[in-house]
């Protein structure tokens, strides 16, 4: 019975979550379910107030600088026209050959300096219809084009990427931005690949059924115009200090900062190790802002305004994601989930890797999450894993680039809510999209994923 609370709590969250219902409503409404149906309902209140707040706090403590840093980052890339600058040159120098490939580069240097998927949609969308309008090569295809560079390997393979996804593992694991660089690379190299391979394919056999854009009208709309857009290096020039600030601070300039008194009691009694990854991106994040306010301060409509909805916009994201930590906080202390646990641990003996791919992928599925489900799977079992680690002598950075990478596979089922905006802004269907979106984004990052869990056990971290 405390099996199946466990089970039909998760279900529920689930499905609801599809039908468009908050996670804020659902997250502590299911995790009561399962401690009702557990037979401690007499806990309730004390598992919302106690558990279920704690976790949700403790996650939006710790990453909420990232959250919020990040969505003003990318609400300035956009109102300075930036974005737009970066998508718009590459789709021009690229030229009609490869408007798929200028469309996945646009997307994935742009993630890749931390702006989010919702960010790039919105700037790469109306460059990419335009530019598929023109060539004649069918509308469908957009979705797939910008998981892609959007969602894959930007998001948690790259070393060095600022996304949440990759920032998540760092505390559990003290590890930083760049863990296991060569793993992370080859799993880059297969997501690029493997879904460039995929929509090649798709558009050869659309070429032969004499397939085009087709007769859409919904979310039609003219490209910008090229009136006052910024240059393509200047515009650049954030990203790059992002990625390269995130490795300079991390690597060379906050090692040689006094960090003893982090030992106090007041600062937690951490290490600088479990901190590092976090500082690192949190001051490569307030450069570039800076940088795209100085440049462009005189020519944005208002900074003022554009750091508030940045602002705003990282509230929904954070508190969503911390709600469902919070409900894994929950569901980790029914008496169920120590069985769900063991056998867990006990998937694949002696390869702690698997167990953690499985878990967090299946708990991003669940979710319809990757940052909630990677959170749940941390909050729950990081520590276990950790010790999992040091037991069979497993590198903490292979973990931490396992875990990230398991977190951007079933993600993306139908239920997500990435996905599901995505295709509103294209003005498209599941329908018409999803069968490119599930291979480019769930298929082959599993793939990838697979890989790297072989080619860690063989030969380790690199």
């Amino acid at each position: 019975m405390d099996i199946f609370a466990i089970v039909l709590s998760l279900v529920l969250l689930m499905y609801f979550a599809y039908r468009g219902v908050s996670v804020l409503i659902l997250a502590p409404a299911l995790a009561i379910l399962a401690v009702v149906l557990s037979g401690v309902g007499s806990q309730s209140m004390g598992m919302y107030t106690q558990i279920f707040m704690e976790g949700m706090g403790s996650f939006a403590v710790k990453y909420f600088p990232l959250f919020l840093l990040g969505a003003i980052f990318g609400k300035l890339m956009q109102d300075s026209g930036y974005a737009y600058a970066i998508a718009k040159t590459l789709v021009t120098r690229l030229g009609d050959k490869h408007a798929m490939l200028s469309v996945v580069l646009a997307c994935a240097i742009l993630t890749y300096g931390g702006v989010s998927a919702f960010v790039v949609t919105f700037a790469i969308y109306p460059i990419a219809a335009a530019l598929f309008r023109h060539v004649n090569i069918p509308k469908r295809l957009i979705p797939g084009a910008i998981c892609i560079g959007a969602l894959t390997l930007t998001m948690t393979a790259l070393p060095g990427t600022p996304s949440i996804h990759n920032a998540i593992p760092m505390p559990y694991f003290e590890t930083d931005a760049f863990a296991a660089p060569g793993l992370g690379i080859i799993a880059a190299i297969i997501m690029l690949g493997g879904g460039m391979l995929w929509m090649s394919r798709q558009l050869r056999i659309a070429h032969v059924n004499n397939e085009g854009y087709g007769n859409h009208t919904l979310n039609e709309q003219d490209s910008p115009s090229n009136n006052d857009i910024p240059n393509f290096w200047l515009a650049l020039l954030p990203i790059v200090i992002v990625i390269s600030g995130n490795y300079v601070f991390s690597k060379i300039i906050i090692p040689l900062w006094s960090n003893s008194y982090l030992a106090d009691e007041k600062f937690g009694g951490v290490e600088l190790s479990s901190v590092i990854g976090i500082w690192s991106i949190i001051l490569s994040l307030v450069l570039a802002c800076i940088f795209v306010m100085a440049f462009n301060f005189r020519k944005m409509d208002s900074v003022k305004e554009s750091l508030n909805k940045g602002a705003m916009g990282s509230l929904l994201p954070i508190f969503n994601t911390a709600s469902e930590v919070g409900y894994g906080s929950v569901i980790a202390t029914l008496a169920g989930f120590a069985i769900i646990k063991q056998y867990l641990m006990g998937f694949a003996p002696g390869n702690p890797l698997i167990s953690e791919a499985i878990m967090i992928n299946v708990l991003a599925g669940i979710t319809g999450s990757a940052s909630g489900g990677l959170g749940i799977a941390l909050e729950i079992m990081g520590a276990s894993y950790m010790q999992l680690a040091e037991q069979y002598n497993i590198d903490p950075e292979l973990m931490h680039r396992i875990a990230s990478l398991a977190a951007g596979g079933l993600d993306s089922l139908p239920h997500n809510g990435a996905i599901i905006t995505m295709l509103a802004i294209c003005g498209l269907t599941h329908r018409e999209s999803y069968r490119d979106i599930f291979v480019t984004a769930v298929l082959v990052p599993l793939i990838a994923l697979i890989t790297v869990i072989t080619l860690g056990t063989m030969f380790g971290s690199f």
